[in-house]
């Protein structure tokens, strides 16, 4: 069945850098009131910020910015080495208001809808599991989005993304451990954990780096 899409295009973008190649896939929550407005303010030229696609609770897709173009989702963000992610990066924000507007579970339906626009992204771009990432993984210090609600291991089961089957004996410390997952390591520590957490141990965001979460670090590590 062919991806329903519907084109809202934002003024927001720019060309990719001569050689950039897409190779992550960033997900995002909105963090707005309402999808309208967060769909208003992803086109608008005055607030300067875009994403290639967002994602209603309802499982509709808008498309803002071709994938050949540089969006402007992830900010200042790093991972694997690599800064300034937006030059590699497709960016999806689905809509939720967030921790600051009232928190709460993506609908089955959206989260179908999620799955559906990362596997037809992936048939176009060879972006491994291990860079479909939240922004709070690529911007530990400043965000929080998708959250801990947002259901990385369904995702997974469907082929997106990256989720151990069981945990593994860590051989190092945590900061190492991060840092082999592609983490920047100039942050605190606990900042580093918290967003790991959200990522990959939602049942428990605390940021300690208790045995399980470095044992589930091992996991991802070696994945």
């Amino acid at each position: 069945m062919m991806l329903s899409v519907t084109d809202r295009p934002s003024p927001n973008h720019d060309p990719r850098p001569e050689g950039a190649a897409v190779d992550m896939l960033i997900l995002h929550y909105t963090g707005m009131k309402s999808g309208p407005e967060a769909l208003a303010r992803l086109r608008d030229p005055e607030a300067g910020v875009s994403s290639h696609y967002l994602v209603e609770e309802d499982g509709r897709i808008f498309r803002l910015v071709e994938e050949g173009r540089r969006a402007r989702h992830a900010g200042v963000s790093h991972w694997g080495g690599r800064s300034a992610l937006n030059a590699f990066s497709i960016g999806i924000e689905i809509v939720n208001p967030g921790h600051e507007w009232g928190y709460r579970p993506f609908p089955a339906l959206q989260m179908a809808a999620v799955a559906e626009l990362c596997l037809d992204i992936l048939a176009r771009h060879p972006i491994p599991a291990r860079h479909v990432l939240a922004h709070s993984d690529v911007a530990p210090d400043r965000k929080e989005d998708p959250g801990e609600l947002f259901d990385w291991p369904g995702l997974a089961k469907c082929g997106v993304g990256l989720w151990p089957e069981r945990d593994a004996e860590p051989d190092a410390d945590a900061l190492t451990l991060l840092g082999r997952i592609g983490y920047r390591t100039d942050l605190p520590l606990p900042v580093l954990v918290t967003a790991f957490q959200r990522h990959w141990r939602p049942e428990r965001v605390d940021g300690i780096a208790d045995a399980v979460t470095l044992a589930r670090m091992a996991a991802v590590a070696g994945a």
